[in-house]
């Protein structure tokens, strides 16, 4: 007899505390106790939740980004390293599997940065690290291109779980590498980008795409989109005068799970 689990799930919208990884990392504790005390045995976090997206190749230029580059670079962590290292012992103490988007910094070279998902099982165990495969339009400032190493499907006792960044949800050929391999459950991290095209309304793209991948590969895709604070919004603006209107701008998020019977 066909045997299904069934388990409840935590699809994170939240903002990291910006470039700062202790704090961030602090957050991400608390957030998992509190979803596992409310039953959730997956905890999805945000795209590079740890902890900060480069809204400054957005809102200015190359040259004004790179002092904010920098403090990314600093701010990033390594793998294995102490924060992930703390991160896995929440999931641990938790029982709970949990998946979340870093700024992965090389550990052979210091400016080297990837937009990383990683997946920690249950007994704090690294599953898997996807580091995003191509880097999207202006992120290419900031983030090294991945490859297809990361392109797995984890067997677990929740079932077989597969994750992909952002945009990549958009690629063809890295969503059927996945759904090849029996992927029935697929995590799908992004930001918040209010920075889009005026036309471009980002919440509604990315129900598409979760519900595209769903109904095509009858899986149920779990979306975990971050915000942005208050303190983010300041932060550019008093660099990047005008960017505090663009970063207020709605339409530019959704979280949630969709199931393999949506129709489109």
């Amino acid at each position: 007899m066909l045997n299904l689990p069934k388990f409840k799930v935590a699809a994170v919208q939240a903002s990291p505390v910006f470039l700062d990884t202790p704090a961030t990392i602090d957050k991400v504790c608390r957030l998992i106790s509190e979803a596992a005390a409310g039953g959730a045995q997956l905890v999805v976090f945000p795209e590079v939740f740890v902890s900060a997206y480069p809204y400054w190749s957005w809102v200015g230029t190359p040259v004004e980004g790179s002092p904010w580059f920098q403090k990314l670079c600093e701010s990033a962590v390594e793998v294995p390293g102490p924060e992930m290292a703390r991160v896995a012992q929440k999931a641990r103490e938790c029982g709970v599997y949990v998946a979340i988007g870093i700024n992965e910094r090389a550990i052979n070279s210091i400016t080297t940065i990837f937009n990383t998902m990683l997946l920690i099982g249950a007994d704090g165990k690294l599953l898997g690290r996807h580091r995003k495969l191509v880097p999207t339009w202006a992120e290419k400032l900031t983030w090294a291109p991945g490859d297809g190493a990361g392109l797995r499907v984890h067997h677990t006792d929740i079932g077989p779980i597969g994750m992909l960044a952002c945009g990549e949800n958009t690629n063809t050929l890295a969503r059927f590498s996945l759904l090849a391999q029996g992927e029935l459950v697929h995590l799908a991290s992004y930001i918040s980008l209010p920075v889009a095209p005026p036309d471009y309304d980002m919440a509604e793209a990315i129900k598409v795409r979760a519900m595209a991948h769903s109904f095509e590969g009858k899986v149920f895709t779990v979306v975990s989109c971050s915000t942005i604070s208050q303190d983010i919004i300041d932060q550019m603006e008093e660099v990047f005068p005008g960017a505090g209107a663009l970063l207020k701008r709605k339409n530019s998020s959704f979280s949630g799970v969709i199931g393999p019977e949506v129709f489109l």
